[in-house]
């Protein structure tokens, strides 16, 4: 009779469990990385509001290294920092953050602060020469060793479940 009663209890509880577990937590963004073609996940994270995500890469084109910051910000990434640093030069001219768009394009060093410019989808392609890398929470995502030249990594932000925000703690640790 008690075992039966406990059965019963159990799996009453589960559909609680499971309704409970895919409520979303505000104040957190979940950061997946995976690879376009396959589908393969080759990072994922649960990140407090303002917690930040560095990009860094070479711009082929112009021969810059290139530094984006981003920030979580209840599941989106924001975008607030961007530099184009001549490797050998000045350190670059700072620019209002409404310029930053065509100077993605025209060339030149740079440098912009005080942006907000969200984030829940990119793909980046690999180059031979830009070697982007993606570093959270210390850990350093080398996109070019993960899927090889020409390979694509889609980054996408959405709010995690209260399940991944545990989970997340949990590999954390």
């Amino acid at each position: 009779m008690r075992r039966r009663f406990l059965t019963l209890a159990v799996v009453s509880s589960l559909p609680l469990v499971f309704w409970l577990s895919s409520w979303n937590v505000p104040g957190y963004s979940r950061l997946e990385l995976t690879e376009a073609e396959t589908g393969r996940r080759l990072a994922w994270y649960v990140l407090a509001d303002e917690e930040p995500v560095v990009l860094k890469w070479r711009n082929s084109l112009f021969g810059l290294d290139v530094t984006e910051v981003l920030i979580a910000g209840s599941g989106v990434l924001i975008q607030t920092e961007v530099t184009f640093a001549d490797p050998g030069g000045e350190p670059p001219p700072r620019v209002s953050a409404r310029d930053v768009d065509d100077l993605y394009h025209t060339g030149g060093a740079f440098s912009a602060a005080g942006m907000s410019r969200p984030l829940t989808r990119v793909v980046y392609r690999v180059g031979e020469i830009g070697e982007p890398k993606l570093t959270v929470r210390g850990r350093v995502v080398d996109f070019k060793r993960e899927v090889g030249f020409g390979g694509r990594v889609v980054l996408t932000a959405s709010a995690p479940s209260l399940f991944e925000k545990l989970w997340g703690k949990l590999r954390t640790r």
